[in-house]
């Protein structure tokens, strides 16, 4: 099980495909804010729910200084499935291998359907322009946490 970040952490360093097989880094983002979202899988309802939430928001995100980038463990070629069926502005990137799931604690056994199963635990790590965590969010719900983070980011 890895462990969950908290305030404070350095983030840990990413380098990512995104839909277009092009390399994203955290390192890219230095200086702005950034949230890294953690979702299980492309075209699943409750994933798309948050996809769009956040694309609706991009630009009031945008304007307060916060950069989007999703995560899941799908390939390059669903994501841009998923960004093009669902019209996605936000950045989204590919760990298959589960290496930056598991640094960022978003990996990992969690309830589903009152089982236990190991999987992508649905979380949000907000990271400031110094590369530190911010806010960290666990077991968040697809639905609403957009609107959530909006409100408990001051925005």
């Amino acid at each position: 099980m890895s462990e969950r970040l908290t305030p404070g952490d350095t983030a840990p360093a990413f380098t990512l495909p995104d839909a277009d097989g092009n390399d994203v880094s955290l390192a890219d983002h230095k200086g702005r804010k950034v949230i890294v979202y953690f979702y299980p899988a492309a075209l699943t309802p409750g994933c798309t729910k948050q996809a769009c939430d956040f694309t609706d928001n991009l630009d009031l995100l945008a304007e307060a200084g916060y950069d989007v980038i999703g995560v899941s463990p799908d390939k390059p070629e669903k994501l841009a499935k998923f960004r093009e069926k669902e019209n996605l502005k936000v950045t989204l990137v590919g760990d298959p291998a589960k290496e930056t799931l598991e640094a960022y604690g978003a990996y990992g056994e969690k309830k589903l359907y009152g089982k236990t199963v190991t999987g992508v635990i649905r979380s949000t790590v907000v990271v400031d322009e110094e590369g530190k965590v911010a806010h960290a969010f666990y077991n968040v719900k697809a639905t609403g946490h957009v609107a959530k983070i909006i409100k408990d980011l001051k925005i």
